[in-house]
C-alpha cells in the first residue's frame, strides 16, 4: 500500500498515514497487521538467538495494555529528525513520553538528529547498530 499523506510521493508502506496531528485518524487495520509482522520477525529472531525477548506487541504504534515483570525493563531507542515535515517533533516527543509510562524510563533513549528530515542519517544508523549490538548476542 502507498501512504496517503506523503506530499504526493508514493512510497511502499505497511500502514497508511492520514494526518500528522496527534488526533488524526489511524490506520487501525494496517497498524495491527504491521504489529503482527513485527511480532513474527521477533519470534523468528527469538528462536534463532535467545529464549527471551522484550515486549509483546498487541497493536498500535506502542504496546497496548499493561507491561509487567521483566518486560518493563526493556531498553528502547527512539530516533527522530528535527526537520521531519511528515513526522513532527511533537509526535516524537509525545511518543517518548507515553513510552516512559510503559517501561522503565531509565532504560529509554530518545535521540534527535539535527537537520534530518523524514529519512535516516549515518549517525542514526551507528546509534541503532550500537543499541542492537549491546543487547543481542552475535549470530553464528
Amino acid at each position: 500500500m502507498d501512504v496517503t499523506l506523503n506530499v504526493n510521493m508514493a512510497i511502499p508502506s505497511c500502514l497508511d498515514i492520514f494526518g500528522l496531528s496527534p488526533d488524526s485518524q489511524e490506520d487501525e487495520l494496517g497498524i495491527k497487521q504491521a504489529a503482527e509482522n513485527v511480532k513474527a520477525l521477533i519470534e523468528q529472531r527469538n528462536r534463532q538467538v535467545s529464549p527471551h525477548l522484550a515486549v509483546g506487541f498487541h497493536g498500535g504504534w506502542l504496546p497496548q495494555g499493561p507491561i509487567s515483570g521483566a518486560n518493563r525493563a526493556i531498553s528502547t531507542l527512539q530516533c527522530h529528525g528535527d526537520c521531519d515535515p511528515l513526522g513532527p517533533r511533537l509526535v516524537g516527543s509525545l511518543t517518548v513520553e507515553k513510552l516512559k509510562t510503559l517501561v522503565n524510563p531509565a532504560n529509554g533513549t530518545f535521540k534527535t538528529y539535527e537537520g534530518m528530515r523524514h529519512s535516516s542519517c549515518h549517525q542514526e544508523m551507528i546509534n541503532i547498530k550500537q543499541f542492537i549490538d549491546k543487547r543481542l548476542p552475535p549470530v553464528d
